[in-house]
């Protein structure tokens, strides 16, 4: 699990691979050790940790890390692959799990998985080139039926598709910009709204102006500013959301009291 390596050594390698700029706090220690420490990843709930660390072979430190887990189904990881189970089970005779899965367990959101640190860009290819290696060796080690990387960068997809043979899944997802179709960004959101349809405005207004009469009251709360009642309120309607969509709340209420606790100063929360 995330106790077998500092803090810095990971965040270290997460930095180098992603840059100061691109930083991705769902792949930074405190947030996969958050998941692990409230217990939403575990083997009982079929999220077995088995990160990849690479050491420096002659000081032992680390330039290289990926997340990994040992997957009994495929639930949490907002890619369908339930067909993939049964034409390997029917193809194979085999059963697909279990199976090995590099993401951030229950968080569909891109970024790099072959954590690589390196002076220059052909040191940390070089690095990723035996993380890439590494998951190969260790799918063959544990029997499993295959590895899966999920929501990575391209340049490391070109590495693991062009380079080391694996198989390219393609999904989809909608992430919104600000960038207007003739170019340049939008000044305000009734800049926003005159690029849209006319019915489309007309709606969007109506549901603001209902806000607004219904006297609601939002507030945006970060580090100190969120208690102990922000989180339990959160966490019921999270439940309420799972309920509505016939989900399962992956996440316990443990991992909220724990995000507050360590990564405050980064979760931003509307109440």
């Amino acid at each position: 699990g995330m106790d077998e390596v500092s803090a810095e050594d990971w965040d270290a390698c997460l930095l180098s691979a992603a840059g100061a700029e691109a930083y991705n706090p769902f792949l930074s220690h405190a947030f996969l050790s958050v998941l692990e420490d409230s217990g939403s990843v575990s083997h009982k709930t079929g999220w077995q940790s088995c990160h990849i660390l690479a050491r420096n072979a002659s000081t032992g430190a680390l330039i290289g890390c990926c997340p990994l887990y040992i997957k009994s189904h495929s639930y949490g990881e907002y890619v369908f692959d339930h067909s993939w189970a049964n034409a390997h089970a029917s193809f194979t005779g085999r059963q697909y799990y279990p199976k090995l899965q590099s993401c951030v367990p229950f968080t569909p959101v891109p970024g790099p998985r072959l954590l690589a640190s390196g002076e220059t860009e052909i040191e940390k290819t070089a690095v990723k080139r035996v993380l890439a290696r590494a998951l190969r060796t260790l799918s063959d080690q544990l029997q499993v039926s295959s590895a899966h990387v999920t929501f990575l960068s391209k340049d490391e997809w070109r590495q693991l598709g062009e380079e080391e043979g694996y198989v390219q899944r393609v999904g989809m997802q909608y992430h919104w910009y600000n960038k207007k179709a003739e170019g340049g960004k939008f000044d305000s959101f009734d800049d926003f709204l005159a690029e849209l349809r006319q019915s489309k405005r007309k709606n969007i207004r109506q549901e603001r102006k209902k806000v607004q009469k219904a006297d609601i009251v939002v507030k945006r709360l970060s580090g100190d500013d969120i208690e102990k009642r922000h989180w339990d309120a959160f966490y019921e309607f999270y439940l309420n959301t799972v309920d509505q969509k016939w989900g399962q709340a992956y996440l316990t209420k443990e991992f909220f009291y724990l995000l507050g606790e360590r990564m405050a100063d980064q979760v931003l929360l509307a109440v």
